[in-house]
């Protein structure tokens, strides 16, 4: 397996005054040869002139947050990460690496949850090159690989978790988007590890059942949510019917009997628990004519 070391080069500039100063003394050989015509001083300084031709090839340029790979006829020797004008062997291949930080979104993926359920799902990873040899030579090309590995990734954590709680304290995709967006960035995390590359972040950004399913879920979720309103009313409504008891005794207003108390009972709960407002209605059957 392939890993990264860092390759030490030469400044750029330096290289560049020196073979200024090689140029215009070679330029100065050769034209004194002509002078002279001394066929050996000539093939000589042309010679030597060539060679410093060939020398200007070894600069090139790395800018920030980006490595160049330098392989000499196939073989790694190394990697340059320190930005600036640089100079190597000439006859090194550069290969540019960039290791700045990197996101993309997945497509919305149709799965099954681990209940079963069809849902679209899709995220966001956020991802740099940590390792540009593993990069470069370990997969054939490592931004499709993250991609392919991110979304391979992200089906396999579907199936795992349900898309919400069937009971108290279980983790699911959209309950727990913390602890699910860890779960992911791990699970991309060690696809990704042989292909030098880490990732930042990553995170559900589509998170929905699936069309053909919506309507029920959404009819299931409205009967939750009213069963635990009613819930919450009904337990209020008890209180208060308890509180309006004990007061009516504290303040004697009045003396009920069983029967009084049950009709009492009943008819606040009515009150309380209704979805429409109370009507009075006038009892006089206690009334009489003479």
């Amino acid at each position: 397996m392939n890993r990264e070391k860092v390759s030490t080069v030469m400044s750029g500039y330096v290289m560049i005054l020196l073979l200024a100063a090689a140029q215009l003394l070679m330029a100065y050989l050769l034209f004194a040869a002509l002078r002279v015509f001394s066929l050996p001083g000539i093939i000589a300084a042309v010679l030597a002139n060539g060679v410093v031709l060939l020398m200007w090839a070894g600069l090139f340029m790395v800018h920030p947050n980006e490595a160049k790979v330098l392989q000499l006829f196939g073989k790694y020797s190394g990697t340059v990460h320190e930005s600036g004008l640089k100079w190597a062997n000439p006859f090194y291949s550069k290969k540019a690496v960039s290791v700045r930080v990197r996101n993309f979104e997945s497509g919305r993926l149709k799965v099954n949850d681990s209940s079963g359920s069809p849902i679209e799902i899709a995220a966001v990873v956020v991802w740099k090159v940590f390792d540009t040899a593993e990069a470069l030579f370990e997969v054939d090309d490592y931004v499709e690989f993250v991609r392919i590995q991110s979304e391979s990734a992200l089906r396999n954590l579907s199936t795992t978790y349900p898309y919400e709680p069937l009971n108290g304290g279980q983790t699911s995709l959209r309950s727990h988007p913390n602890e699910i967006a860890q779960a992911l960035r791990d699970e991309i995390q060690d696809r990704l590890e042989q292909a030098g590359v880490t990732v930042v972040e990553a995170r559900i950004s589509h998170l929905a059942y699936a069309p053909e399913i919506a309507n029920a879920m959404l009819r299931r979720q409205q009967a939750s949510a009213i069963i635990a309103a009613r819930r919450e009313i009904v337990s209020g409504a008890v209180g208060m019917v308890d509180m309006a008891l004990q007061q009516l005794k504290e303040l004697d207003v009045v003396e009920l009997d069983g029967e009084r108390k049950a009709a009492v009972v009943s008819n606040l709960l009515v009150v309380l628990c209704g979805e429409e407002h109370a009507k009075p209605v006038l009892n006089t059957g206690s009334l009489h004519t003479g």
